[in-house]
């Protein structure tokens, strides 16, 4: 089992800046890609951001440019650093890791952007 623990939710002014934080533990050993995903009331989960092991990342078009995600192997930790960010990003994020063909997910951490 992985556990995943987010922080780093909270509101903010649109055109502010959060960075969320997702250590993960238990049985770590071959995790691949770590990412995070976010759900907005009355929509499906979508893909935000992904990182591998060995750096190479993905973003959802409507975050690049604004978002960064980045890991640290060594705390098996990924990070979220959200810029310029819009109302439209509101959502829960969760962040999620894959390990052996199973996807683990955290518990999500909210993100409200007011206007």
């Amino acid at each position: 089992q992985v556990q995943l623990v987010e922080s780093g939710g909270g509101l903010v002014q649109a055109g502010g800046s959060l960075r969320l934080s997702c250590a993960a533990s238990g049985n770590i050993f071959s995790i691949n890609v770590m990412g995070w995903h976010r759900q907005a009331p009355g929509n499906q989960r979508e893909l935000v951001a992904v990182i591998t092991k060995g750096g190479s990342t993905n973003y959802a078009d409507s975050v690049k440019g604004r978002f960064t995600v980045s890991r640290d192997n060594a705390k098996n930790t990924v990070y979220l650093q959200m810029n310029s960010l819009k109302p439209d990003d509101t959502a829960v994020y969760y962040c999620n890791a894959l390990r052996g063909g199973t996807t683990y997910w955290g518990q999500g951490t909210q993100v409200t952007v007011s206007s």
